[in-house]
């Protein structure tokens, strides 16, 4: 499943953390090379200018949500803003409680987005589980996308345009996920799997 949409915006207001390094300075100058103050800026990003300014002095953590407003309102990709010196080491940790997570409409599959907010627009991977008869029903991605279910424990089932499929653990489905599709737990215990989501993948016949 791909964050797009509406679950994208979910994704972002779950309150992931961004890099730190380079943020305050790329932003600041992004302001300045489009000649806005931080008032300005503020009214056009919705992000209050007190946070802006602990923003661009590195002062603050900003959320996912915030960052991506600003990028919005500078008119730039949120991968820009976010990026840091190609020199510097780059090493980064996550934590649990910072991992969003995102459930079905059934409330039986949670989805914790193990993937890197630079790489979404094209790579997207998961931690996928599933109680008994839980079902996540996705709208269809861009043209070409390809989904990679790999079971890990229990059993799945993935329809995709009317076509059923089964896999147990050690086992991997993989499906065009630019149309309408559907992932449930078909077995009678809770089930584990990992999910990839690529969204540029070359177009199946």
């Amino acid at each position: 499943m791909g964050v797009e949409g509406r679950e994208r915006a979910k994704t972002l207001d779950m309150g992931a953390h961004v890099l730190s390094g380079q943020l305050g300075k790329t932003v600041q100058r992004l302001r300045k090379a489009y000649n806005l103050s931080l008032s300005e800026l503020a009214e056009q990003s919705g992000v209050a200018k007190s946070i802006i300014s602990q923003i661009e002095r590195n002062e603050t953590n900003p959320t996912l949500a915030t960052i991506w407003r600003l990028s919005q309102a500078l008119d730039v990709s949120i991968e820009r803003v976010l990026s840091a010196g190609d020199e510097e080491p780059f090493i980064e940790k996550t934590t649990r409680g910072d991992t969003p997570v995102l459930f079905s409409d059934d409330g039986k599959v949670r989805l914790a987005i193990f993937g890197w907010i630079k790489t979404v627009e094209w790579l997207q991977w998961y931690d996928v589980h599933a109680e008994p008869g839980g079902s996540l029903e996705s709208e269809a991605h861009q043209r070409g996308s390809i989904e990679c279910l790999s079971v890990i424990s229990g059993e799945f089932e993935v329809e995709v345009g009317g076509v059923l499929q089964h896999a147990r653990a050690g086992e991997t489905l993989r499906y065009r996920c630019d149309r309408p599709h559907v992932v449930r737990n078909a077995g009678t215990e809770p089930a584990h799997a990992t999910m990839v989501c690529i969204l540029k993948a070359a177009v199946m016949d």
